[in-house]
C-alpha cells in the first residue's frame, strides 16, 4: 500500500484511530488525480443499460430523483445548475477504475462494495444525508466543499425522494482539490457541495443491516436444513375451544424448530454465496469458446477476472459470483492467487481439473 493515500499512516494505524470512528482529511492523496473519466463520458456511462444512474435535482426547495439509463438528450435539457449525475459500479466498466480499487486492499475486499462516480455544475449536491457504509471521496476534477456534522438529529425532509437531512449542522469543512481524499465513517452526516463543475469519485465498503444478514441467510438455510419427523400429539387432550391455538401444538412445533442448527462452516459458505452474488443488473457475456482455444490463449495471455466478477475465499474453498468451488492442491494456490490479484500469468501446464474450470468460466463470460 502506498502510504501517501493515507496522509503517511500505515493501514494498521489507520484502522485503529479512524476507520468506523472518525473523518480523515489527505490532500494530494493521489497527486495528478482527474483525467481517468470526463463528464461526457460519464454521462454516455449513464446511458447504458448494465450501468445503475441517478440524476438528483434540487429546484426551488424541492427534490427529484431519476433512474436511469437515460436517453443522450435528457443530457441537453438539465439546467445550469441544481443537479447531480451519480454512476455506480464504474469499476464494472473501466479498467483503470477497477486498478484504484487494489490502492484500498488493506480492507478486506469482502467488504467492498463499489466505486462510485458524481458530476455536479456548480452548487450542485445530493444535499445533506448520511450512510450505512463507509467511503472514501477522492475529488477528481474541480472542487467540492464537504461540511461534516456529528449531529444526532436525523430528521429527514418529508415527501423527499432520498434521505435529505432536514436539520443540517455543520461541525467541519473542507474544500477538496484534485487529488484530495476525505474518509467518512457510517452515520455521520455530510454534505458535498460542488465549486464549479466538478467530479468525485467514491470507493465504498458495504455495511449490510442485521435484518438483511438474517434474511438473506435463512434464504440461504433452506436448501441445508433437513429435520427429520412429522408433528404427532398421539398425548392430545380434549379441547373445550375447537378454534383456540392450544399451548400443546405451539410446544411440540417450538420443539421442532429448535432442531434446526448451523455451523461455522455454513456462515462461511452463505457470506461467500452472498458477497460475491452479482447484483441484478449485472449481465454476463457469454462465448463461445474451445477448449485447445482456451488453452492456446492462455498459455500466452493468461487469465483475469472481468470486471464484474466477484472472487472470495475461505480456507480451500473459493466463492466466485455466487458459486462455490472446492480444489485441492496446485489447483486451489492458483484460485487463490486469481481471487487476490484477479489475474493469473500465462502458463502451459495447468491442472486438468483447474484448465477446465477456468475454461467453464470463460465461456460464463467471468474472465477473460
Amino acid at each position: 500500500m502506498n502510504k501517501t493515500i493515507l496522509g503517511g499512516l500505515g493501514a494498521r494505524q489507520f484502522i485503529e484511530e479512524y476507520w468506523q470512528k472518525k473523518p480523515l482529511l489527505v490532500r494530494n492523496a493521489f497527486p495528478g488525480f482527474g483525467g481517468m473519466l470526463t463528464p461526457n463520458e460519464l454521462a454516455g456511462l449513464a446511458c447504458e443499460e448494465d450501468a445503475q444512474s441517478r440524476l438528483v435535482l434540487h429546484s426551488r426547495g424541492k427534490w427529484a430523483l431519476e433512474q436511469g439509463p437515460f436517453a443522450e438528450e435528457r443530457f441537453a435539457r438539465l439546467p445550469e445548475k441544481g443537479w447531480a449525475l451519480l454512476v455506480q459500479g464504474v469499476n464494472h466498466h473501466l479498467r483503470e477504475a477497477d486498478e484504484l480499487l487494489h490502492e484500498f486492499d488493506f480492507i478486506p475486499r469482502a467488504r467492498l462494495d463499489d466505486l462510485m462516480v458524481s458530476f455536479a455544475p456548480d452548487g450542485g449536491g445530493v444535499g445533506p444525508h448520511f450512510d450505512s457504509y463507509d467511503v472514501f471521496l477522492l475529488q477528481g476534477s474541480g472542487q467540492r466543499l464537504w461540511r461534516v456534522s456529528g449531529q444526532d438529529d436525523m430528521t429527514l425532509v418529508p415527501d423527499a425522494p432520498l434521505r435529505i437531512l432536514k436539520n443540517f449542522r455543520t461541525d467541519e469543512e473542507w474544500l477538496l482539490n484534485p487529488g484530495d481524499m476525505l474518509y467518512l465513517p457510517p452515520k455521520l452526516a455530510h454534505w458535498g457541495i460542488a465549486v464549479g463543475d466538478c467530479m468525485t469519485w467514491s470507493v465504498g465498503f458495504r455495511a449490510p443491516s442485521a435484518q438483511e444478514l438474517a434474511t438473506q441467510f435463512l434464504g440461504f438455510m433452506q436448501e441445508r436444513v433437513a429435520l427429520s419427523g412429522m408433528y404427532a400429539d398421539p398425548d392430545l387432550a380434549p379441547q373445550t375451544h375447537p378454534a383456540e391455538l392450544g399451548g400443546q401444538m405451539q410446544d411440540k412445533v417450538e420443539a421442532m424448530l429448535r432442531a434446526m442448527r448451523w455451523s461455522r462452516d455454513d456462515v462461511a459458505d452463505f457470506l461467500g454465496s452472498y458477497l460475491t452474488e452479482p447484483k441484478p443488473h449485472i449481465v454476463f457475456d457469454t462465448r463461445r469458446l474451445s477448449a485447445e482455444k482456451f488453452r492456446a490463449q492462455f498459455a500466452k495471455q493468461g487469465v483475469r477476472l472481468v470486471l464484474k466478477s466477484q472472487m472470495l475465499y475461505r480456507g480451500g474453498r473459493v466463492f466466485i459470483n455466487g458459486e462455490a468451488v472446492d480444489m485441492q492442491g496446485e489447483s486451489q494456490r492458483l484460485l487463490i492467487a486469481l481471487a487476490n490479484d484477479r489475474s493469473l500469468p500465462p502458463a502451459t501446464n495447468l491442472p486438468e481439473n483447474l484448465a477446465a474450470l477456468l475454461h467453464q468460466w470463460a465461456r460464463a463470460g467471468w474472465v477473460e
